[in-house]
Order: C-alpha cells, then structure tokens, then sequence
C-alpha cells in the first residue's frame, strides 16, 4: 500500500510540478530522433523533481537484445526499457512488467488511440505507455516527380513503385530511385520485408503452424525486393536501416523511401531535411492483395518488474508520454516533429494538423492496420510485420540475415529462402509448435 502511495504521490508530483524525493534511474532506449529530442528534453523533468537520469541509448538491434537478455535473466540493469507492441503482451504473460494502469487522472489514459493501447495490454492491463505509434507508408519527392513528368497515385501499386525507381535513378548524380531497409533484423529489414511479402499473398505460417518461408508468394516478394535495392538502390543498401535511410532521404539521395509513418516529421522538418519542402506522402504500395501492406508498431516505455525505483520510473514515464510533453516537443523542435499516432488530442490539434500536412494520411495507416489479419490467408498468429511469439525474434532476424545475403549475392533467392525454410521449421519444432 505504501508503495502504491508513493507512487501516485510521484507522478502526481510531475503532473503539478511539485519536488519529490530525488533518486537516479537507468533508461535504455533506441537512437531514434524522437527519443533523442526525449533526452534533449529530460533536464526539465530531472530539474523539477530533483530526480536524475542515466541514459543508455544504443542502435535498434542492439538495445532489443540488451533489453531482451535483461529481463529475462532478470538482471536488473534498468529501471526503464523501450520496447515495442511486440514485447509488451509477450513479457507480461511472464509476469516481468509493472502495470502502468494507475497514474493519476491528469495523465487522461482515454486520450491514447483504443488501438494503441490494445496493442501495449496484458490481460487487459497496460504493461507500456505509448511514446509514439506508427504504420508505414510512401515519401516521395515531388520536385523529382514533376520534374520527370511523373505523379505518385495516392494508393501506388508496387508495378508503379518499380517504374518510377527506373525512371527517377541516377546514379552518377548519387540519385537512387528507391531506399529500403536492407540491415538484417527482425525489426529492421524483415519488418519491411513482411509487408511485401503479406501483399503479394503469402504469410509466415499456416494454420498448423508450418512455416510457408519457400512459397510462391515468398519467392516473389524476395526476388522483386532484391531487384528493386540493386538495381535503383543506394550501394551498401545491406547496412542500411531506418536512420540510414533516413540521413539519405533527408540529403537528397532517394527520390522514393518506403518506411515508418513516423518519418515524416523529420524529413519535413528545416532544421534536419534538406528536401523539407519537396517532399510527398501517400499510402504503402499493394502488389496482390492489400492485407498486411502496411504495419503498426509501437515504441514504448515499460518498467521492468526487477526496478528498484518504480515509483520514480512511473513518474518520468508520465511526464515523456503526457499531453504536456507533446506541446513542448511543438514549441521546441515544430509541431511537424511531436511523437505521433498515440493521443487522440495530438490529431484535435489545429496547430498540428496545419503544421503537419501528412497528419490524416498517418493516422488513417495507424488506424487501419489489422494485426488480426495480415494475409489475405488465414494465419494463426497476431502481428503484421511480425509474429507474436517468442521464438521470433531468432526468426526474424535469421530471415533476415537470409534476405541480406541474397541482397549482396552471397546466395541466390531460392536458397536463401531454402536455408531460412529449414532454420524456421527447426526452431518451431523445437519449441513444440507442431
């Protein structure tokens, strides 16, 4: 009971800027540029509670693994984890999250998308407070587009995406017709790669839990998404992920970029885009079948059951994720780049919608990916661009290796996918899925 007490008493105290006993938490979190702008901004919290901050921040593939290992060994590194909508159901059916249910009034939890909070829920309990959300969808730059007689459907087909990547490339200007995620990983390059394979008709597993990694469908997107990076790709396209292509979208380098909706504050933003005010947006390209084209994710901020400080970690999790941290991340760094797709009030916002042009476009992505339907095919699992079970994370990024490989020619597609085939059924096997 005390420990409840002093936790309302915590958060509270961030929600009224009152002092409250001062300690210092570990935070692991991702480079992106949202969370960088997050430790940019945390001197106020750290100012008004006397509380401080240890940062750990590392790279995507990185920080899952550190994160991963810490928890599950319960070795207690930190007091605060970003994770995802993958993590948050599957860790706390292992009982290793605080429940984020009981933050005072202030914090206004019907303001964050059903959607959202669905999706960071454990036994109908939030185990994750929502940082920001996304799906995923097309940038363009429509000077590039204009220039060459071109225009961008608002629902572009992939058979559109290939043509205008021929047409837009130069290569002896440094001008590739198309950026895609090539880093091996499970959220990284097979995050993208996912998506392609949903809409051109295929799917993880069928329903008995048969990995379908040497389908037709699989065959198809595999061989259409190597062409596409060799042949209208940057070079070294196998090391990059989404910051990558996103210094190269935002320098003028790619005239298509396929990735998360949450890029579009940043390449529209002056202070870091040199194209801030040449760029388009429309849907996530469809091949065969629209299901799965487009993903969700969700990054956000958990407490792990092994803190030592949760009354404090609460406490700054309130502040990074409230209301009132959206508006200074408007008044600092531009309405354009607030963390987006979480608060039904950031979308009510005029000041947003008229700095955001791409706003309904994102959360019309946001609101209508179907994690329960991400084939056109039945499937056994939840999750578009990934599977909601343990075991995926190896999955994932042993595919996603397989992919890479192809990608430089280290092996054909076909085997490629043969060898991926076999890791995945082995590892289902093992783990008692058939």
């Amino acid at each position: 009971m005390r420990r409840t007490i002093t936790a309302i008493v915590a958060v509270a105290g961030i929600l009224s800027g009152t002092e409250v006993c001062a300690e210092t938490i570990t935070v692991a979190t991702v480079n992106n540029a949202d969370m960088i702008i997050m430790q940019r901004l945390s001197p106020q919290w750290e100012q008004r509670t006397g509380n401080r901050i240890n940062w750990v921040v590392l790279e995507e593939n990185v920080l899952r693994q550190r994160a991963t290992t810490d928890i599950a060994t319960r070795g207690g590194q930190f007091d605060v984890l970003t994770i995802g909508s993958y993590e948050a159901p599957i860790w706390a059916k292992q009982n290793w999250l605080t429940p984020l249910d009981d933050f005072p009034k202030g914090y206004d939890y019907e303001d964050i998308f059903p959607t959202v909070r669905e999706a960071l829920s454990g036994d109908g309990r939030l185990v994750a407070v929502p940082f920001y959300a996304e799906s995923s969808f097309t940038m363009y730059r429509r000077d590039l587009f204009e220039q060459a007689g071109l225009q961008m459907p608002q629902q572009p087909s992939y058979d559109d995406i290939e043509g205008f990547a021929r047409t837009l490339t130069k290569r002896d200007q440094q001008q590739y017709g198309i950026c895609l995620r090539g880093k091996p990983g499970w959220g990284e390059n097979t995050a993208y790669f996912s998506t392609l394979v949903n809409t051109f008709g295929g799917r993880w597993f069928d329903e008995k839990w048969n990995a379908e990694l040497d389908t037709k469908p699989w065959q198809d997107a595999a061989g259409f998404y190597v062409h596409l990076l060799r042949d209208y790709g940057p070079p070294g396209a196998s090391s990059n992920g989404f910051n990558e292509n996103l210094a190269l979208f935002a320098t003028g380098h790619c005239a298509i970029w396929i990735d998360a909706t949450v890029a579009a504050g940043f390449v529209t933003n002056r202070k870091g885009s040199q194209v801030a005010d040449r760029v388009g947006f429309a849907q996530a390209p469809v091949a065969r079948v629209p299901n799965g084209s487009h993903w969700f994710w969700a990054w956000a901020l958990a407490v792990p059951k092994t803190s030592k400080k949760p009354d404090t970690a609460k406490s700054f999790l309130a502040w990074a994720t409230s209301k009132d941290y959206i508006a200074q991340v408007g008044k600092s760094e531009g309405w354009a780049s607030v963390p987006p797709g979480t608060r039904k009030s950031t979308y009510d916002n005029p000041e947003y919608v008229k700095a955001a042009s791409f706003a309904t476009l994102v959360n019309q992505a946001i609101q209508t990916a179907d994690l329960r339907h991400p084939s056109a095919q039945p499937v056994p699992y939840v999750g578009i661009q990934y599977v909601a079970i343990p075991e995926f994370q190896a999955i994932g990024t042993t595919v996603g290796q397989a992919l890479a490989g192809a990608l430089t020619g280290q092996s054909s597609v076909e085997d490629a996918l043969k060898g991926a085939q076999a890791s995945v059924t082995a590892t289902m096997q093992q783990a008692g899925y058939q």
